[in-house]
C-alpha cells in the first residue's frame, strides 16, 4: 500500500502532469485525485478544471503510473464484486487498507466523474482498454474460472446453480464446449 494513499493530505501547489488526463481512465483519475492534495471537501466547478487536472497529475506523479494503473484496476474489481454482493472479507480488508478514507475516495470518484462527464474530457483508447481490465485483490469466489457455484439449499444438490463473476466473466458467457464423437 503506497504511503500516499494513507498519508494526511497537505495542500501545496499542483505540479506538472505525469500523464495527460486524457491518457487516464476515469478510475485512474479518481485514484490520482485520492493521492493528490485535493481537499477532501472539494466541490467541483467547471471553472476549476485546470486545478483538478493538475491534482490528477500530482497524484499520478506521487504514485507512479504502474501503481496508479494497478490501484485503479483493484478499485474497479472491488466495486464490481461489492455491487454484486460477492466481495469477500479478505477483499474488504484489502480495499480498506488501500483506501482508508472512504469519504475522500467517494469525493475523488465524484470529481473524476464530473470532469469526464460534465466537461466531456475524453479518454484515449489505451485508457479505455485498461479500464476494462479489473483486478481482484485476494482470492475470488470464482477461483478465476468466471463462475461462482451456489445453491438455493446447501443440503440439496439439485438446487445448485452458477453465478457469473462480475470481474472474471463480465459478459456471463459460458465457454464453448466442443464434443468429439469417436468413430
Amino acid at each position: 500500500m503506497p504511503a500516499m494513499l494513507t498519508a494526511t493530505h497537505v495542500a501545496s501547489a499542483p505540479g506538472p502532469l505525469a500523464a495527460s488526463v486524457e491518457d487516464l481512465s476515469n478510475l485512474e483519475r479518481a485514484v490520482a485525485l485520492y493521492a493528490s492534495d485535493m481537499p477532501s471537501r472539494f466541490r467541483w466547478r467547471r471553472s476549476e478544471n485546470a486545478t483538478v487536472s493538475a491534482w490528477i497529475g500530482q497524484g499520478a506523479d506521487r504514485l507512479g503510473l504502474a501503481e496508479l494503473y494497478r490501484s485503479a484496476a483493484y478499485l474497479q474489481g472491488y466495486l464490481l464484486l461489492d455491487m454484486a454482493h460477492l466481495a469477500t472479507a479478505e477483499q474488504d480488508r484489502a480495499h480498506r487498507a488501500r483506501f482508508r478514507d472512504e469519504h475522500r475516495l467517494d469525493r475523488a470518484e465524484q470529481v473524476a466523474s464530473s470532469l469526464t462527464c460534465l466537461t466531456g474530457t475524453g479518454m484515449s483508447q489505451a485508457a479505455k482498454d485498461r479500464g476494462g481490465r479489473p483486478l481482484v485483490e485476494g482470492a475470488c469466489l470464482c477461483g478465476g474460472s468466471g463462475w461462482i457455484a451456489d445453491a438455493l439449499d446447501p443440503d440439496d444438490p439439485t438446487t445448485a446453480f452458477h453465478t457469473s463473476c462480475p470481474v472474471h466473466n463480465r459478459t456471463g458467457t459460458r465457454p464453448l464446449i466442443v464434443r468429439e464423437v469417436a468413430v
